[in-house]
């Protein structure tokens, strides 16, 4: 590029005042490239978290589903757990992290006569410990799926942010650094030219 522009002193101001907008809006991308990664580092965090408690929950439930069959039997669970007696419900919104928008679900609480959907009567302890696990680990698979979500998305967000931030680094304000060094050479070797020119007309007037 700085070998195909005009090297005058006019050239030179237009390029610096375009490397001063350049900076600043590399500036600004790379703040945003940090704060972006922070907030991905919480939800990165946070993910962790939930799949730790998700997993755990999740042990817990199948191996007091297996002891409930192992004491009930499958069809007797199955009957128990045929008719809901709870509804639950989820909200759906979305949040703004720095200009990305992702989803932002929250389980609402559930409208149930009973703490569990069926009658304790005929069945196992651990089918009443199983149940309520679930219970407990369904707004936290919604949140786990909603936090995932949101990871992926900043992490797509982060890497244009940073394509961008390095374009303008290392070509766009390279090129224009370049171009001024250029132009900046030009004019001093002009500036020598003429003014050796200059002494050399001195010099001949002098001898006339």
């Amino acid at each position: 590029m700085a070998t195909r522009v005009n090297p005058t002193r006019m050239e030179l101001t237009k390029t610096k005042k375009r490397l001063a907008t350049a900076i600043r809006g590399h500036k600004l991308l790379k703040d945003k490239q940090d704060e972006m990664a922070r907030r991905f580092m919480f939800y990165i965090n946070r993910n962790r978290e939930l799949r730790l408690e998700v997993d755990k929950l999740l042990t817990k439930a199948m191996q007091n589903t297996a002891l409930a069959e192992a004491q009930m039997g499958k069809s007797a669970i199955f009957e128990a757990l045929f008719l809901p007696s709870a509804s639950g419900k989820a909200e759906y919104n979305t949040q703004n992290i720095m200009s990305v928008i992702v989803p932002d679900i929250k389980v609402l609480e559930s409208k149930s006569v009973s703490t569990l959907p069926y009658s304790t009567s005929f069945t196992s302890e651990y089918l009443d410990r199983a149940t309520l696990i679930m219970k407990e680990l369904m707004p936290k698979l919604i949140e786990l799926a909603s936090v995932e979500k949101t990871c992926d998305m900043l992490a797509d967000e982060l890497e244009r942010t940073r394509r961008r931030v390095n374009a303008l680094e290392y070509v766009m304000i390279a090129e224009m650094k370049g171009t001024i060094k250029y132009i900046s050479m030009k004019l001093e070797d002009n500036e020598r030219s003429n003014l050796t020119r200059l002494m050399k007309v001195k010099d001949m007037m002098k001898e006339e």
